[in-house]
């Protein structure tokens, strides 16, 4: 098949790229400078040159295409503003939407769990909770089952974690407990975060865009829910570092941007997702891969 992927130079979109290619399908990453053009061609994935904003770039993409994987996303930081981020995704979505409609291909977009009610198991079947950002692109993405395209929606948990991740939440909570010798969770630390990790996510990416059936939301999730305060224990004990507790309104005070991501209670379930994919995720859990002490042998 051939596979069109948007964020396929990402900490993601590489490792499916590499699990696209590795199954024999042809991709082409969308590459918005000549060093994304470069890692691509080394990593043996085609080069289609555009952006997310130039959405003429995506509609080429689209009609060179078999099947969509849409992985990009503008990077969540201090300095970026997370609801235009998600608009711009939205626009990207429609667009590459409209191009497929009434061919029945795959198109594979990426969301997050972070975004489903929180305080209990959250499944496949719960929408994401009004006002949330991402959630209105989920919806935008599955209405186009009706429209004959056989699109699946991939949350991902909050932690997508590996021995490659250096930017992720992982690496900031890690700095931040170093920048301030106390690695901090919020109140009690019972709230829950979902993990899986990368090369699982990667996996589940090929089996939605080979198999999933339209309208489909699919949760990559391999730790249901791993307790902040377990986190922030196992930093601390890497960084030498006690942990503590931080109250509610120090939160912004202590974590900045990081604030309303380390209070969500997001603990979410894969079962469906994997009796209808087949998909079953054996990569090392985030406790084990924090254990491991690879996220902390560059820090310093």
């Amino acid at each position: 098949m051939r596979v069109f992927v948007t964020g396929a130079t990402g900490y993601i979109g590489s490792a499916i790229a590499a699990e696209l290619v590795a199954a024999g399908h042809q991709v082409a990453g969308l590459a918005r400078s000549d060093e994304a053009a470069t890692a691509l061609a080394a990593a043996g994935v085609g080069v289609h040159r555009g952006c997310l904003e130039d959405l003429d770039s995506l509609r080429r993409g689209v009609a060179g295409s078999d099947g969509v994987i849409h992985n990009a996303f503008q990077n969540v930081g201090p300095d970026t503003d997370f609801a235009a981020s998600c608009r711009a995704d939205q626009r990207a979505v429609e667009t590459m939407g409209e191009a497929l409609a009434g061919s029945g291909r795959p198109f594979v977009v990426t969301s997050g769990t972070a975004g489903l009610p929180p305080g209990r198991l959250a499944t496949e079947n719960d929408a994401p909770v009004p006002g949330s950002p991402r959630g209105a692109t989920e919806e935008v993405a599955l209405s186009l089952a009706a429209r004959d395209v056989r699109v699946s929606v991939v949350r991902l948990a909050p932690s997508v974690h590996s021995d490659a991740d250096k930017r992720g939440f992982i690496p900031i909570l890690i700095a931040i407990a170093r920048a301030k010798g106390e690695s901090a969770y919020i109140g009690a630390g019972s709230n829950r975060w979902a993990a899986v990790h990368r090369l699982d996510a990667a996996r589940l990416f090929r089996l939605a865009l080979e198999d999933a059936p339209p309208g489909a939301p699919l949760h990559a999730v391999g730790g249901e829910g791993v307790p902040f305060r377990d986190i922030a224990g196992i930093i601390g004990r890497h960084l030498n570092v006690p942990a503590v507790s931080v109250p509610a309104d120090g939160a912004v005070d202590h974590f900045a941007w990081l604030a309303a991501f380390v209070q969500i209670d997001n603990p979410v379930s894969s079962t469906l997702t994997q009796a209808q994919l087949g998909w079953h995720p054996d990569g090392p859990g985030l406790i084990a891969d924090l254990e491991a002490g690879h996220y902390f042998s560059d820090a310093g």
